[in-house]
């Protein structure tokens, strides 16, 4: 099975799900996120605010970083190369990249934890 994983921009909690307003893109990956998790994917996921180190340690993150700034996250990386830049895979590319039946991810969050932040009511 490939090695995926994803550096996210900065967001308030680790999977962005949180606050006043929440993106949808956000609540469908935290749903294949649970989704891989209870079919014993693991995908490592890490946020730019709560995890730098692991993007100063990555040096394919951190050159793409160093050169087309922050607009080029989310990264999605398999197996040591980018398959996906300033955007979330779908859950098509989920699949293939991590050479899983669709049906194993989730395409509809039933029930998307959405986590509760002490941003205060501007947001976080």
């Amino acid at each position: 099975m490939s090695k995926m994983e994803i550096y996210n921009p900065a967001m308030c909690c680790s999977t962005g799900v949180c606050g006043p307003s929440v993106n949808p893109e956000l609540i469908r990956v935290a749903a294949v996120m649970e989704s891989l998790s209870k079919n014993g994917i693991e995908v490592k996921r890490y946020n730019l605010s709560s995890n730098p180190q692991a993007f100063l340690n990555n040096p394919i993150v951190n050159k793409e970083l160093n050169t087309k700034g922050v607009k080029v996250l989310p990264v999605t990386i398999v197996d040591g190369k980018i398959v996906k830049e300033s955007g979330y895979l779908t859950n098509k590319e989920f699949a293939v990249y991590l050479g899983v039946n669709l049906d194993k991810i989730q395409s509809t969050p039933v029930k998307a934890k959405v986590h509760k932040c002490n941003c205060g009511r501007k947001g976080c």
